[in-house]
């Protein structure tokens, strides 16, 4: 199943300049642990997680209200396109150390994002899927 069947694509994403205090009130307004940050032409250029907020925002003790996202967010951005597969981006989110993977058409404009959740709830589908194959199968006791 193509990554684009499981990602969702109604990415929370900002600009470089919005400040911290804005991206936390996204998060929480929206129900999720990241905001992508986007250009222009709307390509993924960071991501700020709540982890992001506490490492660089709340451990350092520095004023959030003077901080961008541009200031905080994780450069090292790592993204597929919308045909990767499952074991694409598990593979990619185990070798970088990432949770979530931005999802990028072929002119690298963001169209959703796949989390290690989604990853998850969709083997826990597959394995529910198993096991009322199983079920239907065992004979009766």
């Amino acid at each position: 199943m193509p990554i684009e069947d499981l990602a969702r694509t109604e990415v929370v994403s900002a600009s470089p300049e919005t400040s911290v205090p804005e991206l936390a009130q996204q998060m929480r307004d929206e129900n999720v642990g990241s905001v992508v940050i986007v250009t222009n032409d709307n390509s993924p250029t960071g991501i700020v997680t709540d982890r992001d907020l506490t490492t660089r925002v709340l451990a350092e003790e520095t004023a959030p209200a003077d901080q961008t996202a541009d200031e905080v967010m994780s450069r090292d951005l790592c993204v597929v396109g919308p045909d990767a597969g499952f074991y694409e981006a598990a593979q990619v989110m185990s070798e970088n150390s990432v949770r979530r993977l931005p999802v990028c058409d072929d002119n690298d404009e963001l169209v959703g994002i796949i989390t290690a959740d989604d990853l998850t709830e969709l083997l826990a589908d597959e394995n529910q899927q198993l096991a009322s194959v199983i079920q239907a199968q065992r004979p009766e006791y």
